[in-house]
């Protein structure tokens, strides 16, 4: 199973340039304040290939990619006899 990421922003570095929501409109919104707002799904293949240039093209770096938690394969209840 590959591994996916999300995005996360770190807020007081954030400068609210609003290049990331320019590179990435379909994962990043701004607020009214022109701060990012960002989705929370998991990203992989070509949108993480986005998220890393976005990440790459922060000029607070503020934006970094984080692995989401894997999660627990669904398993089938007992049967009760």
């Amino acid at each position: 199973m590959a591994r996916t990421h999300t995005v996360g922003i770190d807020r007081i570095a954030c400068d609210g340039y609003g290049l990331c929501a320019e590179l990435l409109p379909e994962l990043i919104e701004l607020d009214e304040w022109g701060y990012p707002v960002v989705g929370s799904a998991p990203l992989t293949g070509e949108a993480l290939r986005h998220a890393r240039r976005a990440v790459a093209a922060c000029p607070a770096l503020a934006l970094r990619l984080d692995r989401a938690p894997e999660r627990a394969p669904d398993r089938k209840p007992a049967q009760r006899s």
